[in-house]
């Protein structure tokens, strides 16, 4: 048995990693797009490193467009086997597909209208919605917390990771010639003081582990409050300075924390009283799919319900539906707060806005979690004077401000934490995955204090023998 890291190695995006048996089956765990990468994005992903024809089964984590984003293509170029996922999984994924599908086919549109200007070939969008379609035909609910058998030699069982609504840690047992292995790669983890969502689940022992690593040298918990940062940015830019707060905010979890939080500064009579917008379709429907599965919030969410029925909604807030009143945003002088995907701004309606808002002292982009260093939403956050959007260079002349710890993603105690119910010595090795490689190289070392010795850190495209 073999194991080969196409994504999501040595960097943050485009999860895919492949399970080789001895017999020649093969199992994927995700199948994401990467993002933020600058040129290399697109080549990268155009190639999987593997032969889709060739897998026969597939699992998926959670529904992040950096774990599910190529389904698609996957199934475009021959991938005709099951997709095992939770319920909201499969709802979440589906409305992220089809969204991603019509940016990419805008994005190509644009693109051959420019090449047939300047005489060059034109371009295949990515894959289109009618793949999409075809890809969600062959997602399989699973359960969390039971034992699913995919075939007679493997066995499936996903347990809850706390990072978004139906996200799981994924467990396998395979048994190959008489011998049982126990692999588990833990897609993305969760915080263990969430805000919305109950903690990760412990989970069976394990000879291998599959670990994100993506804030292995971070502490959240060293930062201030969500909620008090909130405050003071709003605060600070639209009632002192007159300004607008532009926060760009993943479609799926961050934009509910963040309604969630400031649903809590009006039940405290904080809220200040200016226009709250979340211009993103998608992450209105994703907050309706949130508020279908309220079962999964924890427990501190589940008290605020008693008493409000719906705790991402408060005054002053709207959705924004159509691209004429996303437009007339841009043109509105009064001070407001605008929420809109995509989180690394590097698609969406928030480019624009950042666009439209980047060159006026009065204003703030405020970022809400990683982004991609690459990314639009990196070059702020790291401080960049200037940055180039829809290929315009754009000085920075607005305040550039980050929450750090509001994140989908546990720092590393949360990580180490997710590791106590293993038992180090039964632990074969672990591979770490889904982090910048500097970080990485941080967290093996914290690992290794913890008693797990055998710790790798694969490159793109590397296989080990297990």
């Amino acid at each position: 048995m073999k194991i080969s890291f196409h994504g999501a190695a040595r960097t943050v995006t485009g999860s895919k990693h492949l399970i080789t048996l001895n017999n020649g089956e093969q199992i994927l765990l995700d199948c994401g797009m990467f993002q933020g990468m600058g040129s290399e994005t697109e080549e990268m992903n155009d190639y999987f490193g593997f032969n889709p024809k060739k897998v026969n089964y597939m699992v998926l984590s959670h529904a992040h467009i950096d774990h599910s984003g190529l389904i698609p293509r996957l199934v475009a170029e021959g991938y005709k086997g099951p997709i095992f996922c939770t319920a909201p999984t499969i709802e979440l994924t589906k409305i992220l597909l089809t969204d991603s599908s019509k940016i990419i086919t805008q994005d190509a549109e644009y693109t051959n209208k420019q090449n047939k200007k300047h005489g060059r070939p034109l371009i295949e969008p990515m894959y289109t919605e009618e793949d999409v379609v075809k890809a969600i035909s062959l997602f399989k609910i699973v359960d969390l917390d039971i034992d699913f058998e995919i075939s007679p030699r493997i066995t499936l069982r996903l347990t809850d990771s706390g990072h978004i609504i139906g996200a799981a840690a994924i467990h396998l047992s395979i048994l190959e010639d008489a011998k049982l292995t126990k692999i588990t790669f833990s897609g993305d983890i969760g915080r263990y003081n969430d805000l919305l969502l109950k903690s990760p689940k412990v989970f069976p022992q394990a000879d291998y582990i599959l670990l994100e690593s993506t804030y292995g040298n971070s502490l959240h918990s060293e930062l201030e409050p969500v909620e008090e940062k909130l405050y003071e940015v709003i605060y600070q830019t639209c009632i002192l300075r007159g300004g607008k707060v532009i926060i760009p905010a993943f479609s799926v979890g961050r934009t509910q924390e963040i309604l969630y939080a400031l649903n809590y500064l009006e039940e405290k009579n904080k809220l200040p009283d200016v226009a709250y917008y979340v211009d993103s379709p998608l992450s209105e429907k994703a907050t309706e799919i949130l508020k279908d599965h309220t079962d999964l919030l924890n427990k501190d969410v589940q008290q605020v319900m008693k008493h409000d029925d719906d705790v991402f909604k408060f005054k002053n807030l709207k959705f924004v539906h159509t691209t004429e009143e996303s437009i007339a945003l841009n043109d509105d002088p009064r001070p407001c707060v605008i929420i809109s995907s995509s989180g690394m701004a590097e698609a969406g309606r928030v480019r624009h806005h950042i666009r439209n808002n980047i060159g006026n002292a009065k204003n703030t982009i405020l970022m809400v979690g990683y982004a991609e260093p690459r990314s639009l939403a990196g070059q702020l956050k790291n401080g960049n004077k200037t940055v180039w959007i829809f290929r315009e260079e754009h000085l920075v002349k607005a305040d550039v401000q980050s929450i750090d710890s509001m994140s989908a993603h546990g720092d590393y105690n949360d990580l180490i934490h997710f590791l106590n119910c293993q038992k180090q010595e039964e632990v074969k090795q672990i591979f770490l995955v889904h982090g910048e490689y500097n970080i990485q190289q941080a967290f093996e070392a914290r690992l290794h204090d913890k008693g797990f010795k055998n710790v790798c850190i694969p490159d793109l495209h590397t296989h080990v023998d297990l």
